[in-house]
């Protein structure tokens, strides 16, 4: 077994007991009936983090409460101060002492700690967070963070692995001008400006689906924030916030990914939920690419159809994101004749292509540029989920394959997606999962 599964393996041992190693393994099905959509993990993180802004009692729903990265980031909050009930897709999160600033971890940690520190920073004045962790796709910087709590008025150092800030007079509003569309730089700015003194306009934001859940869920927490699309974000600081309820969007991802199972399969399904309006550039490209789809009462439902090449270029949302470039990436192994897709912000997630090729994908990878040349027989075979979105990936193509595919280190699949394996199976996949 490679040794870099090990590490990964160890790096979850204390979250997956009893499971010393997980692989999927998959045989070439056909799909048929319905599959409904788990909360989106993109979204559901973010709000966890933002909970640390109030005493109040938190109840989400359609949140994806079984995924490894939500066990994770719920434990952080537990170390924090808080504690937390789980009933199916229900989450509640209440106080259960005062909230403190040092997070003292030894598990693996998440992306999501920088926000973690940008909420302690703006409630407590200082904060103490593990550095960033989360999947491997290349140059995932957080100077964005840095600059913009300096901004705020906050000082910012590393030691011993850990990321620390310190605000003695309270973060105060500010002009953040980002560089770049950077989703977690305008979350941590957002949530660190809500406790703020004064105004804080965020120029150069991005906006996107699970941006819009976040400011939804804190405006019905008494957050004053307001949304001037792609251009700008203004919030108004106030002095503290309240708990609410608040329902968890669909996961995009996820959506997409039992979209492509299907087309690649030539199979019918009907993906319930489906977040339509969020979705409607990647749709338009695979419309043009020969899928056959509707907008059904309750969903979206997938007919027979063809798979052609394709050419795209992922960006800014509502472009199509990086995380469903491997997803496309299946779709284009499928489909008959040469696509091209181009990743200028992680060129280094092409990294799964090395796994495709041992399912017999014929693909090559020049700069910024994958080059796939469709329609040849998926064999089958034994593979390794780099990190989340490769493994999904995968799967897609393992249901099209010739002879059984196995998977492994397949927790990293479950970092975002709640028991795909038996979501599948309902719907006519012949996936097991395995746990050694």
């Amino acid at each position: 077994m490679p040794t870099f599964i090990i590490k990964i393996q160890k790096k979850y041992l204390y979250l997956l007991k009893n499971m010393k190693n997980t692989k999927l393994i998959i045989e070439k099905s056909k799909l048929r009936g319905k599959i409904k959509l788990s909360g989106a993990k993109n979204s559901a993180l973010k709000l966890i983090a933002a909970s640390i802004l109030t005493d109040g009692d938190i109840t989400l729903t359609n949140s994806p409460n079984k995924l490894i990265d939500m066990k994770i980031h719920l434990e952080m909050l537990k170390k924090l101060g808080k504690k937390y009930k789980i009933k199916n897709d229900i989450l509640e999160i209440k106080k259960d002492r005062e909230v403190e600033t040092e997070l003292r971890w030894e598990g693996p940690s998440i992306r999501n700690t920088l926000l973690i520190l940008g909420a302690l920073l703006t409630r407590k004045g200082r904060g103490k967070v593990p550095l960033p962790g989360g999947c491997s796709i290349g140059e995932r910087k957080y100077d964005l963070h840095v600059m913009l709590l300096k901004k705020m008025g906050a000082k910012i150092w590393e030691k011993d692995g850990y990321i620390m800030g310190e605000a003695p007079m309270g973060l105060k509003g500010n002009e953040i001008i980002l560089p770049i569309r950077s989703t977690g730089a305008t979350e941590n700015s957002i949530l660190a400006a809500c406790l703020a003194k004064g105004r804080t306009t965020i120029w150069g934001p991005h906006v996107r689906p699970e941006i819009i859940d976040l400011i939804t869920f804190l405006k019905s927490m008494g957050a004053k924030i307001q949304v001037r699309g792609q251009e700008s974000i203004i919030i108004e600081g106030v002095r503290y916030l309240h708990g609410t309820k608040h329902r968890v969007i669909p996961d995009n991802i996820e959506a997409m990914t039992y979209l492509i199972a299907a087309l690649v399969t030539n199979s019918e399904i009907e993906i319930l939920n489906f977040p339509y309006k969020n979705l409607e550039i990647p749709l338009i490209f695979l419309k043009e690419s020969g899928a056959n789809f509707l907008k059904g009462e309750n969903g979206l439902i997938v007919k027979r159809g063809e798979c052609f090449p394709i050419e795209i270029s992922t960006g800014p949302y509502p472009g199509i994101n990086s995380d469903m470039q491997p997803l496309f990436a299946a779709f284009a192994a499928c489909a008959k004749g040469k696509s091209k897709i181009i990743d200028l912000r992680f060129p280094k997630r092409f990294n799964y292509i090395e796994e495709f090729k041992k399912l017999n994908v014929r693909a090559e990878v020049e700069k910024n540029i994958l080059t796939i040349e469709g329609k040849t027989e998926i064999k089958g075979g034994k593979v390794i989920a780099r990190d989340l979105r490769c493994g999904a990936a995968l799967v897609v193509l393992g249901l099209t394959g010739k002879k059984r595919t196995t998977i492994f280190n397949a927790e990293q699949i479950q970092r975002g997606y709640e028991k795909i394996e038996d979501k599948l199976s309902k719907i006519g996949a012949k996936i097991q999962r395995v746990d050694e």
